[in-house]
């Protein structure tokens, strides 16, 4: 069994390379580089949307529904935390230059998203153009 030290100085690694793969992420996010952006998610991934009660599955469905969305998208990350597999974002999501204060929770399996959830601070429809790629979610 290894000490404490030495599980966390297998773990820092792995960390290091998360919190890499998540800046990457969010800076592309910004810069509306969608191919890169999605290179965090699993093939199999699944992101929930809590507030619209939506969620997509596979990493294909998540990036195309982002790439058809017509607004002008902003992110502006404001910390990131988070150990071993578990990671929150805080960021605030301009929307045609609205502001949403929004929170990502990121579960990784093998370095890579398997379940996304995001929270708004506001509620939201669920917009009626991405149907064809989300699912209900039970509530």
């Amino acid at each position: 069994m290894l000490s404490n030290e030495d599980q966390e100085t297998q773990a820092m690694p792995l960390e290091k390379e998360i919190r890499a793969a998540l800046s990457q992420h969010w800076a592309a996010s910004d810069a509306n580089d969608f191919e890169t952006e999605h290179q965090i998610y699993r093939e199999d991934a699944i992101l929930d949307y809590p507030q619209s009660g939506e969620r997509i599955r596979g990493r294909a469905n998540i990036q195309e529904s982002r790439t058809l969305q017509a607004n002008k998208k902003r992110f502006k990350v404001r910390r990131i935390l988070g150990s071993d597999n578990l990671w929150i974002t805080e960021y605030i999501l301009y929307y045609d230059d609205k502001p949403f204060f929004t929170v990502s929770i990121m579960e990784f399996e093998d370095l890579k998203v398997a379940h996304e959830t995001q929270y708004f601070n506001e509620p939201f429809e669920a917009s009626a153009w991405r149907s064809r790629f989300v699912e209900r979610m039970d509530t």
